[in-house]
């Protein structure tokens, strides 16, 4: 399926907000099942999503961030982090998704210039 077209998911809510988070993971994950490329990148309080020690249950939620770890399984391997973000909002933390490339906001928005089709959450 080489013909598909590179899809960017782009986070910008922070874990728990009205389910926009769960729902991009959602997505990606669909998107992938089908083979189409796809990216996930956090930026904003989308960078609060990529936190690993986070306790849904206090909040009455289920915890969604565990699904994370299969990303992998389904090929999603670009994963990118605004260190910016990250910086601005005083994360200094172990990530849950696995390898993320951690981008000043320059490289982001490059990187994220690759993908012919860019959804925001």
């Amino acid at each position: 399926m080489s013909n598909n077209k590179r899809i960017a998911i782009v986070n910008t809510a922070t874990t728990f907000d009205d389910f926009k988070a769960k729902e991009a993971l959602d997505l990606a994950l669909i998107f992938a099942s089908y083979e189409v490329p796809v990216a996930m990148f956090f930026m904003a309080d989308g960078v609060f999503q990529t936190i690993k020690q986070q306790n849904p249950e206090l909040l009455g939620s289920k915890d969604f961030i565990s699904t994370f770890k299969a990303l992998g399984f389904y090929d999603i391997d670009d994963i990118y982090i605004c260190l910016d973000d990250v910086k601005e909002r005083g994360l200094n933390c172990e990530f849950a998704v696995d390898n993320p490339q951690l981008l000043s906001r320059q490289q982001f928005n490059q990187s994220l210039n690759n993908y012919d089709i860019i959804l925001t959450f």
